[in-house]
């Protein structure tokens, strides 16, 4: 008669009957063939050993933003003028800390199609502050002009809203603007900025001194 099976002997797995019987009852048990306890971290990995040190990124994001400021620059649009001023003339209007100004401008049109004055304004940087003002209305000149004769002085014709500056051409002419600062204040200004905006052009002619 053959030998019957022994209980105790262990399997092809190298487990016993009662070893098999017991892992088959606790299935969440790790078996001492599998190395004992395991890390999942191991499994999927870390950032540190996923992704690429800090500082090629740093370096990576550094150029990136270069290139971007380059292009803006490239591409940013600019004005189709140019434009200077001269003769300044300030006139301090009486009892009152208002001081009116008058300045002659020049403009140049160097694009092939004619160039239209929309409105004129006027910024003054000072130590105090900064103050804009709008170009006064032409009509109003000959006002200013018998109120505060100096202002006169190197004045030219009105330069206009709705000026045409014909392509590869000039126009010039006097603007006048006030500013609740004083004479003083004026002589020790930071800037004096001209801005000319067109009309169908994004870009304003910003004439500064």
């Amino acid at each position: 008669m053959a030998d019957e099976p022994n209980p105790a002997s262990p399997d092809a797995e190298g487990m016993t009957p009662a070893e098999a019987a017991h892992e088959a009852a606790n299935p969440s048990e790790l078996r001492p063939s599998l190395g004992g306890k395991f890390d999942i971290s191991e499994e999927f990995g870390t950032a540190d050993k996923k992704l690429p040190p800090l500082k090629i990124l740093g370096i990576a994001a550094g150029a990136v933003v270069v290139v971007v400021a380059v292009m803006a620059l490239i591409q940013r649009p600019t004005s189709s003028t140019t434009g200077t001023y001269s003769d300044v003339v300030s006139v301090a209007v009486p009892d009152q800390k208002l001081l009116m100004v008058a300045v002659n401008v020049s403009v140049v049109n160097k694009s092939d199609k004619p160039y239209w004055v929309r409105t004129i304004d006027a910024t003054l940087e000072t130590a105090g502050g900064s103050f804009n003002d709008e170009a006064a209305s032409a009509a109003d000149f000959e006002r200013y002009f018998q109120a505060m004769p100096d202002l006169k002085q190197h004045a030219m014709a009105p330069l206009r809203p709705e000026t045409k500056i014909e392509a590869g051409g000039q126009a010039a002419g006097t603007v006048i603007v006030s500013f609740p600062v004083t004479a003083q204040d004026f002589a020790g200004r930071k800037s004096l900025t001209v801005t000319i905006h067109p009309y169908d052009q994004p870009v304003p002619l910003m004439i500064k001194q």
